[in-house]
């Protein structure tokens, strides 16, 4: 049963621009750290996160008129779904031009660019990042943001995207089994072995 329509999101969805930029302003820490976990250190070679996030919400300031709403987490799975289409894009793009962007990967992690905030941004990044992992005290928000990205892009594929959908987008297990053709109890073992694998890696001097 779909929840009231918030004023904000009514507002948005009937044309006014400021209530849809308020809306995306609401979501985009997470929105940033998805396509910066998601699209992985190839695309970040050559894209920045920052440029890759500007075009998602570009897009959807341009579609939310035809946004259905349901929920909070309907709505950041639509959200979501929009920026997976556009790293997927330009994944395709960059391999359709034959660019061969893996040697092209610096030292560090490409997409760091998007901590340009400074300590504030950083903080802010890193807070979104808690929803995966727990970020060490001890170390500084830029290490850390480094450590935890350069973790998880070890991962296999599957075990990335159910991380996101579950600890990110915040969807069900009974979503997550849809969207991904299978049933819940695969699910939950899947994920159980996606975030001991994360653990494990992170635990790892």
């Amino acid at each position: 049963m779909a929840e009231p329509i918030p004023e904000l999101v009514k507002s948005a969805i009937h044309g006014d621009s400021g209530a849809a930029e308020k809306l995306l302003e609401r979501n985009l820490p997470q929105l940033e750290a998805f396509v910066r976990l998601r699209s992985g250190r190839r695309l970040l070679a050559k894209e920045s996160a920052s440029d890759i996030v500007q075009s998602v919400c570009r897009e959807v300031l341009m579609d939310i008129g035809e946004l259905k709403w349901v929920d909070e987490s309907h709505f950041k799975f639509w959200l979501f779904t929009n920026a997976l289409r556009k790293i997927s894009n330009r994944h395709q793009y960059w391999s359709r031009e034959r660019r061969d962007i893996a040697k092209e990967i610096p030292s560090g992690h490409a997409g760091a660019d998007a901590s340009g905030d400074g300590a504030g941004g950083e903080a802010v990044l890193l807070n979104a990042y808690c929803t995966i992992a727990t970020p060490s005290k001890n170390v500084a928000a830029r290490e850390e943001i480094e450590r935890i990205e350069t973790v998880f892009d070890k991962l296999p594929d599957r075990y990335r995207e159910i991380i996101l959908l579950s600890k990110m987008v915040g969807l069900t297990h009974p979503q997550i089994a849809e969207k991904l053709e299978m049933s819940e109890s695969n699910v939950r073992v899947l994920l159980f072995r996606a975030l001991a694998r994360l653990s494990e890696l992170l635990s790892t001097p």
